[in-house]
């Protein structure tokens, strides 16, 4: 029994029937010519989630990315460095004194899992020079186009660890698909970045594209695409969420723009509902911002997204 069946034979009731329509919905969806934007937030990419999206995004069922700056910057961490990786099965259970003993290894832990700093400080050295090149010269990329030319040097592809189509952001690189990464202050590199213009290693800030200038990217893309249904599949949610879902709104309501409204949304989450929380929102909520329509097909999935995100994707490539 193939992934698909085996949905449709036990995904029957309460999130697994959520899963499962909302699989079905999305498929349905890109099936009759719409576009997907995906949002991650947590640390969707030390998850590996890239196995699952890079052939999604391959396959054409993602058409623009949202991320926070760690979930773009661990994609590429995992690709040079997966083999030193710690996995530490038991976290749960970690003392103070245990975590003191993974720092002066120079390990750095999401939840089960260490990234060594050698691999950020690897990456650094590579990131410095372009910096330096825009900021002397006076212009300015965006972050991800940083990554889509780390992806170009030959003399990194030898250090490559593992499977390169494992990687989503080289997916979106061979498909070049815009990536936006809100709050790129709020990551290792992005850190280290700001250190670098504090120390004068770099001349100033103007090498790295702001937010306001992502937001534009985004709701031009938004212009152009939006000829076809545009949907928005959101894992967890946050600032990778809320800022791309917002292209809409400002586009109608600061630029009064006749521009249609977001066809699709889903959400796996494993917030709830709370006073003034984004990410636990139900998606009705989202209909008073201008985001969606009361017809829009709307699914919330209360659950782990590393669990249930390859899943979809699964179904949705036919597995």
């Amino acid at each position: 029994m193939n992934i698909s069946n085996f949905m449709e034979r036990h995904f029957l009731h309460f999130n697994a029937r959520e899963t499962l329509a909302a699989a079905q919905a999305y498929k349905q969806f890109i099936a009759d010519g719409g576009r997907m934007l995906v949002s991650l937030a947590g640390a969707m990419s030390t998850a590996e989630l890239g196995i699952s999206l890079a052939e999604m995004i391959r396959r054409d069922q993602v058409h623009a990315i949202s991320c926070t700056a760690a979930n773009l910057e661990e994609d590429l961490f995992n690709l040079f460095a997966h083999n030193e990786y710690h996995v530490v099965p038991n976290w749960r259970a970690l003392s103070a004194a245990d975590e003191v003993a993974l720092q002066a290894q120079g390990l750095n832990r999401v939840t089960d899992t260490c990234i060594p700093e050698t691999v950020m400080r690897h990456t650094e050295e590579k990131l410095l020079t372009y910096w330096q090149e825009q900021a002397a010269a006076g212009t300015s990329k965006f972050p991800y186009e940083y990554f889509y030319r780390l992806l170009d040097d030959p003399e990194l592809q030898q250090h490559y660890q593992i499977p390169v189509e494992n990687s989503w952001v080289y997916a979106a690189k061979q498909k070049d698909l815009i990536i936006v990464s809100p709050g790129i202050e709020d990551s290792t590199l992005g850190n280290i970045f700001t250190a670098r213009v504090m120390d004068g290693t770099i001349r100033n800030h103007s090498a790295l594209k702001s937010g306001t200038e992502q937001l534009e990217l985004l709701a031009n893309w938004y212009r152009r695409t939006s000829s076809e249904p545009v949907g928005f599949f959101q894992i967890g949610g946050g600032i990778a969420g809320d800022f791309a879902i917002c292209t809409v709104p400002m586009l109608i309501q600061d630029l009064k723009e006749d521009v249609p409204l977001w066809s699709y949304f889903a959400q796996i989450s494993d917030a709830t509902t709370s006073y003034g929380g984004y990410s636990g929102a139900v998606p009705n909520e989202k209909i008073t911002w201008t985001k969606l329509d009361e017809h829009c097909p709307k699914f919330m999935i209360q659950s782990d997204a590393t669990i249930v995100a390859p899943l979809i994707f699964a179904y949705v490539l036919g597995q």
